[in-house]
């Protein structure tokens, strides 16, 4: 028996490579589909015959899809097998994307978009959820690689829309190819068994049913993704009506912005696995408010605000997982756990981005880097509470008996 315990580790372990490289297939794909619509908006516009104003309703509509497809997803994730579930959301996915060129009536449009992102927040959950069960305690550095592979995706989608468009003369075989490109990934997810949620009855109790730590941590999300999705989304105006560059140059500035995010999350697959969560957390949040600070205080230099975006994108990239990771460490993630942590994280991108919108001409430019600097000056403050409970909770599980 003892010759037949090598094998079985192996196999284990053979396994855990498996079902972790479809979940990174599964966020490259979800990353092409979630970096797609920008591109094809002013096509979507043509085929609808509407304007760029009224089209642009659909970031609205897929958002709010993503938010109601994270609530769903947990309840699915905890009574479901999870690659099925997944699975079954890539395929939609795909078929939704396929229709998405052919489809001439801009309110039909808006409920397509909305289903898909319905499904972006099922496969988002998922990927997250699954990926903890399955590497549980060392899913650290798992956690960056898959947020890392996201950032492929959306890098990747951009250039399929311009190549597509390019060789055909036409956005919709942008959409074909993503479409297709979905389908096989969900019939390899479903085709392995899924990982199982393993309760830990070594933790307290109170450490596994904290609603005061669960709160922090949504608010972390909340604050934070609402910080990255308007920083990609306003920093091409904020340059532009700063006087800081030209359209050009503000269109470089947001890929420059998003390809630091990806290096940082390359960047963070070994480093996760040497520093603790805590630790790494606190690294990011003091580089993105050293990085924001610049932007604010040389406001009127292109130099400061390159460097800001560069040291933003790069400290940004590895505070969601991290996140996650540090949640793992202190609570028990179910599937539910989850949808709230996407909940928080998707209000979040729909309401900064929405705010700093209406404080944009009023206020002045400004207020873009402002808001988004408070934004995490706040959730610094958590980050501290975070801890603070983690150590109350902590102290309290060791003076108890047996």
């Amino acid at each position: 028996m003892n010759e037949l315990k090598p094998k079985a580790l192996e196999t284990r372990s053979g396994f855990m490579i498996i079902k972790t490289l479809i979940y990174y297939a599964a966020f490259i794909a979800l990353g092409l589909t979630t970096a797609s619509l920008g591109p094809t908006l002013p096509g979507l516009a043509e085929t609808t015959r509407t304007d760029i104003s009224r089209i642009s309703f659909l970031f609205v509509m897929r958002s709010l899809g993503y938010l109601l497809g994270s609530i769903n997803a947990g309840r699915l994730y905890d009574k479901k097998p999870g690659n099925p579930v997944m699975g079954l959301a890539l395929f939609l996915a795909g078929a939704l994307l396929m229709a998405v060129p052919l489809i001439p009536y801009l309110w039909l449009l808006a409920i397509v978009i909305l289903l898909v992102g319905f499904t972006e927040g099922t496969v988002d959950v998922g990927g997250n959820t699954l990926l903890v069960w399955l590497h549980q305690d060392r899913v650290g550095p798992y956690m960056n690689g898959l947020h890392f592979t996201f950032g492929i995706g959306a890098l990747l989608s951009p250039v399929i829309v311009a190549q597509a468009i390019s060789l055909s003369g036409s956005y919709r075989w942008a959409y074909w190819v993503l479409g297709l490109i979905m389908l096989p990934i969900a019939a390899w997810i479903v085709r392995v068994p899924s990982p199982q949620f393993q309760k830990d009855e070594s933790r307290p109790l109170e450490s596994r049913t904290n609603t005061y730590l669960l709160a922090l941590l949504v608010m972390f999300f909340f604050l934070y993704v609402g910080a990255e999705s308007s920083f990609g989304g306003w920093v091409y105006t904020y340059t532009i009506n700063m006087g800081l560059g030209t359209e050009t140059s503000a269109a470089y500035l947001t890929s420059l912005f998003w390809g630091a995010l990806t290096i940082g999350r390359l960047l963070a697959i070994p480093i996760a696995s040497r520093l603790r969560p805590g630790v790494m957390l606190g690294i990011d949040l003091a580089g993105c408010l050293l990085s924001l600070g610049i932007i604010n205080l040389f406001s009127y230099s292109p130099t400061a605000l390159i460097i800001g975006t560069i040291g933003t994108g790069i400290f940004m990239a590895s505070i969601f997982p991290t996140l996650i990771n540090l949640a793992q460490q202190k609570m028990q993630i179910t599937g539910k756990i989850t949808s709230w942590f996407f909940v928080g994280a998707s209000s979040g991108g729909m309401f900064l981005p929405w705010i700093i919108g209406q404080l944009f001409i009023p206020v002045g430019p400004r207020i873009t880097m402002l808001a988004i600097l408070i934004s995490l000056l706040v959730s610094t403050v958590i980050f501290i509470l975070v801890l603070r409970n983690n150590r109350k909770t902590s102290s309290r599980s060791l003076n108890q008996p047996g």
